[in-house]
Parts: structure tokens; C-alpha cells; sequence
């Protein structure tokens, strides 16, 4: 399933989340005029090593947040951005500016945490904005369980669009995130992906959403 749009409509312009496409954007742009030498010592200097925060933290905390604005390819930066402009609106409108900015960094700040307290000895280095929109994906389904998600999905070979609840949606992307991810901690080889900061960030997202939400 590929999300296309949800049903729902800001009342106010988003201006964070707007900001937050612009900077990954910028840092990406950033990526590409470094080649392969120069992107390879910037990943290793300002993305997050499991294994150097846990021996080094002092030298090293600020890449928890660092790592969150770079991103290692087309596909993931664009597939990351797309689904935070369709999602993230909606959680500025309910928190305010300010409080979404505040919810986004924590949410990365624990998503990262996460993948680090599941694999300290590794030496690969962690990037993407992916674990800070899975906060905001479990904030979508919190306050937002009932919203339409349009999505592209293959029905025997042929794509459609439909619309799904945002409950389903997100919890089939969830349930797919954890099935990965204990295999992942079981040893199997699957894509490099960082599966527990995705699962980390999401589950803080579902906690810690009714504590940035402004009142009605």
C-alpha cells in the first residue's frame, strides 16, 4: 500500500512541517554536491553510530538529532517526505507550531534511542527522518483513527486506489515494522533498515501525543 492523501484538511497553514521538508531537502542537496568521498566521511561524522554514542556519548549525542535531517538515497528521502507532507499537517493543526517542532525532535531523539539501546556494537551509521515520522504516524492514529487514508494498492496485479481507515492503515505499517524488526534482532539480513527506531519512534508518538495537543 502507498499512501497517496488522507481526507483531512488543516485549518492552518503548516508551517513546521513545511520547514522540516525544506531542511531534509536542503541537506540532501547538501549530500549530492559532496561525492562519494566527502558523503561517506559526512554520514560517518554527523550520522548516528550505535556504537560510538554508547562509548562516546559526550563527543557524539548531538548526531541523535543530526541524523534525523540526512538521508541516504532518492527513494528514502523522497518516500519520507512525501509521507510526512501527508501526515504531519494535520498533527501541527492539533499541537501548534511550536509544540510540533518540540514533538518531532523528541520523537527522533527516541526513535534513535531505540534502534541504539537494541544494537550498541553496531558500527553502521544511522540516518533519515524516518524514525521522527513514524512519532508522527502513531500521533496520527491516536487522533485521527478514523481518517481516510487514499492509497495505491495492487489487487492481482492491477493497482487501484482506495481509500482505507487510518487505524488499518497504520497498523498493518506497524505490524509490518515489527515483524521485520525481531527479525532483524534474530540476525536476518533485511535491508539495513533501522526497524526498531521506526517501531520506537511510532509507540513514543502514541504515548506522548495527548501531551502536546492544544485544548480544544
Amino acid at each position: 500500500m502507498f499512501p497517496l492523501y488522507d481526507t483531512l484538511r488543516s485549518r492552518r497553514f503548516p508551517i513546521v512541517n513545511w520547514m522540516l521538508i525544506l531542511l531534509n531537502g536542503m541537506a540532501f542537496y547538501y549530500e549530492l554536491k559532496l561525492g562519494e568521498a566527502g558523503l561517506n566521511r559526512f554520514i560517518h561524522t554527523w550520522g548516528l553510530i550505535p556504537f560510538q554514542l554508547t562509548s562516546s556519548p559526550a563527543e557524539t549525542w548531538i548526531t541523535i538529532f543530526t541524523s534525523i535531517f540526512l538521508h541516504g538515497g532518492w527513494f528514502h528521502i523522497l518516500s519520507n517526505l512525501w509521507v510526512l507532507a501527508i501526515f504531519g499537517d494535520n498533527i501541527e493543526d492539533r499541537m501548534g507550531s511550536g509544540r510540533y517542532l518540540i514533538f518531532y525532535l523528541l520523537g527522533g531523539m527516541a526513535a534513535s534511542l531505540m534502534q541504539v539501546f537494541l544494537s550498541p556494537a553496531s558500527n553502521q551509521p544511522m540516518v533519515g527522518a524516518s524514525g521522527a515520522i513514524a512519532g508522527v504516524l502513531g500521533a496520527y492514529i491516536i487522533l485521527f483513527p478514523r481518517a481516510r487514508i487514499a492509497s495505491l494498492v495492487p489487487i492481482f496485479f492491477i493497482f487501484t486506489i482506495i481509500e482505507i481507515p487510518a487505524v488499518i492503515f497504520l497498523g498493518i505499517w506497524f505490524v509490518s515494522q515489527l515483524f521485520s524488526g525481531w527479525l532483524a534482532l534474530y540476525g536476518a539480513e533485511i535491508s539495513g533498515v533501522a526497524w526498531w527506531a521506526h517501531i520506537g519512534g511510532f509507540v513514543f508518538g502514541m504515548f506522548a501525543v495527548r501531551l502536546f495537543v492544544r485544548r480544544q
